[in-house]
């Protein structure tokens, strides 16, 4: 009985088709979520910027123990150098050549002669081949292309050390049978590709993606790209269980577990509401950023910057002496540091700036039966701008509110909230980490009020960023 994978693409597609927008923490959950339930891969975005999207590919790639993980490079040395860097710290690691095989798309986005095509990309998978051993080639619009055409792309990219090559139905537009005979004529064609595996990526413009995956599986196909989330493409939790139910009748089978889909999917789900995406800062449960940190006294500073850095700091050496002499005072005082706590040292003792935003005053409104509104008013360098905004909870909508002012959004990678003393007047201290351009910007408020604690908290990192940006 043949093994057929299913390759998770729901955080390329949300990019590619801009159907939701994902968080960076809702990013990770959902990876930990798909490698738990044995999908054969999880697809993500490739480098376009390369702070930001190295650190996002390193952070998956430290959390995918059991599924591959595939990255898209461009056909280029710099890229795929770049790409390999940030994605290798996965234990099984692909990555993947593409190029738009049908002739208009050959002129208008790769702008390339068909035999140019066939040349560079192969040059590519040859670079990405002395990389790793896996490496994907993916036809994309194979289906409105000439057979005896795209058999030549993929002997090429065969030959050149492609160990998958994947074709894609961009159009939609077939029946199952059609898409069938379009894998079985391929097979007949293409020499090479009995020797590797053979992928395929079906759009729903017919409400037929799953027939067509199930008919391309039946021809002969070994990989099935599909996603978590409703996005116009196969649906995973469809072709698992058509692959789970009839097996036999296949004579293949998956091996995700399909007794965890429901409850995987729900979780999914909920990542990628809409309304939770777009109307709320809140991006999940915060956890620690690293697990498991005890520090003590007699740790040395080396030791201190390495957990700093895997928090996601970027620190100069004078912060470093200053977070470093601000954790020798803590941990002076008590057995171990945390991470947490070690967050909050770095909220605190690091890249301290001249404020370029200041609070000038706030109005909260929030009940049981209606959204909460925040009236925010800051001070940039003197001049007053206020925003309203409404949210969920009195903290997501002053966030919103300071959004407003500013005209930016940076994604909140983390927030916290703890009690700095005892009884009824007691102090709350908030810690806000924003990213930005790759890097953490960690800021910390304190007042009797915890929404106060927020903003300020908030306002704080806000001026971090404010101040590198304009310096």
């Amino acid at each position: 009985m043949r093994d057929i994978r299913v390759s998770d693409i729901t955080m390329r597609e949300a990019i590619a088709s801009k159907a939701l927008s994902l968080s960076f923490k809702e990013k990770l959950e959902i990876v930990k979520i798909l490698d738990r339930i044995g999908v054969g891969s999880i697809e993500v975005e490739g480098i376009e910027s390369s702070k930001v999207d190295s650190l996002r590919i390193k952070s998956i790639a430290s959390l995918v123990k059991n599924s591959t993980l595939a990255v898209p490079v461009k056909m280029d040395d710099d890229s795929i150098q770049a790409v390999w860097n940030a994605a290798r710290g996965a234990k099984h690691v692909r990555l993947q050549v593409e190029a738009a095989v049908s002739p208009s798309c050959m002129e208008y986005i790769q702008r390339k002669k068909a035999d140019t095509l066939i040349a560079d990309a192969a040059e590519a998978v040859a670079k990405c081949a002395q990389l790793t051993d896996d490496v994907e080639f993916v036809a994309i619009d194979a289906t409105r292309t000439d057979v005896a055409y795209l058999a030549r792309v993929i002997d090429a990219v065969v030959a050149a050390g492609a160990k998958t090559v994947t074709v894609c139905d961009a159009a939609g537009s077939m029946l199952p049978e059609e898409f069938a005979q379009f894998i079985a004529d391929l097979y007949e064609a293409a020499a090479q590709l009995k020797d590797i595996d053979l992928g395929i990526s079906c759009c729903n413009n017919l409400n037929m993606a799953d027939a067509c995956a199930v008919a391309g599986v039946m021809a002969g196909a070994s990989i099935v790209k599909a996603t978590s989330y409703p996005m116009g493409v196969v649906a995973l939790d469809n072709v698992a269980r058509i692959l789970a139910a009839k097996a036999d009748t296949l004579g293949a089978q998956s091996k995700v577990r399909v007794t965890e889909l429901k409850r995987a999917m729900n979780q999914i789900s909920r990542l990628c509401c809409d309304d939770r995406s777009k109307a709320s800062l809140f991006t999940g449960a915060v956890s620690e950023a690293v697990e498991g940190v005890v520090l003590t006294a007699g740790d040395d500073q080396a030791t201190v910057m390495q957990y700093v850095e895997r928090l996601g700091y970027s620190l100069s050496d004078e912060d470093a002496e200053a977070v470093f002499e601000a954790f020798k005072k803590i941990a002076a005082s008590k057995e171990r540091v945390s991470a947490t706590e070690l967050d909050a040292i770095v909220a605190s003792a690091a890249l301290q700036v001249p404020p370029t935003y200041t609070l000038d005053g706030y109005v909260i409104n929030s009940g049981l039966s209606f959204k909460a509104t925040s009236h925010i008013s800051l001070r940039k360098n003197g001049e007053l701008i206020e925003a309203v905004s409404l949210g969920d909870g009195p903290i997501d909508s002053s966030f919103k509110s300071i959004e407003s002012v500013v005209g930016k959004h940076y994604e909140l990678d983390d927030f916290s909230i703890q009690a700095v003393t005892e009884g009824r007047e007691a102090m709350g201290e908030s810690v806000v980490k924003l990213i930005a351009d790759g890097k953490v910007y960690s800021g910390r408020g304190i007042s009797t009020d915890i929404v106060e604690s927020s903003i300020r908290a908030y306002i704080n990192a806000l001026n971090k960023i404010a101040y590198e940006e304009q310096n």
